[in-house]
């Protein structure tokens, strides 16, 4: 399956808002990220992982080999006055000098790259002592819940998508054997859950801009499936297990955050 996020930029830009508050606090709080750290954020799109942790004071450099994404972050990064330097660059190559950052993240990207490749690009790029920090963001397909029934939708239009990435648990255990592979030390691992509040709009933007959707299939098929989707939540709205009772107006959508973080020897 081929996949284009640049495809989808405006979507991905409005509709997929990244990391939530607590992934931030919960990082800053185990000491993985310290406020001053120089951080660099491979495939960071339209740079909502780059833009957390420039608020919370670190010198942040964003890399990615989508044009159009990093279009967005700029435009983004403008008007939020941050001062982040977004360039075009491979995870596996990104042209930084050895040992130069305190920090490296990968935030709902590591699956893309060629990872034992990246994993020794972030390993050189590290300061001794570095830490890097491997990020998911996931939904969550429960038993007849909204996304199972979105995600049901998505393999008719796309049964690639769903083969290769539906049904997903939110936890990537093979990350911490690529970093064990590539010598890092002390690889620990946590995740923990959170219930994300989508009107359907919103929703549906979201979709557009997931991989099985805006950024590898047809626009006529985008439009097809988006229209099934619509109509599949008016009628639905919030009965489905695993939603909350409230208006329709509202979607409780679950997700599970997963954290893989390591250490540079020294």
């Amino acid at each position: 399956m081929n996949v284009n996020f640049g495809l989808t930029s405006e979507d991905y830009a409005r509709h997929r808002a990244g990391f939530p508050d607590a992934f931030f606090e919960k990082v800053f709080e185990a000491g993985i990220v310290r406020t001053g750290n120089s951080l660099v954020d491979l495939g960071t799109g339209t740079g909502s992982l780059a833009r957390g942790f420039a608020l919370r004071g670190c010198t942040v450099i964003g890399l990615d080999i989508s044009a159009q994404l990093l279009e967005q972050a700029r435009d983004l990064n403008e008007r939020e006055g941050l001062a982040i330097d977004f360039r075009f660059a491979k995870a596996e190559a990104t042209g930084l000098p050895d040992d130069s950052a305190d920090v490296v993240s990968a935030g709902q990207c590591w699956h893309w790259f060629d990872r034992p490749a990246a994993a020794g690009e972030v390993m050189r790029i590290l300061k001794p002592g570095g830490r890097t920090l491997i990020a998911h963001f996931d939904w969550l397909p429960l038993k007849d819940n909204i996304v199972d029934a979105t995600e049901k939708l998505i393999r008719k239009y796309n049964p690639k998508w769903y083969e290769a990435y539906a049904n997903g648990s939110g936890l990537h255990p093979q990350w911490l054997r690529d970093l064990g592979e590539a010598g890092f030390l002390d690889i620990q691992s946590f995740s923990f859950d959170l219930n994300v509040p989508y009107s359907p709009d919103a929703w549906r933007g979201r979709i557009r801009a997931s991989a099985g959707v805006g950024a590898s299939l047809p626009d006529q098929d985008v439009g097809r499936l988006d229209s099934e989707l619509k109509s599949m939540l008016a009628e639905d709205g919030q009965t489905r297990v695993g939603q909350e009772p409230g208006p329709r107006s509202v979607l409780n959508i679950p997700h599970r955050i997963f954290i893989v973080h390591a250490r540079k020897a020294g």
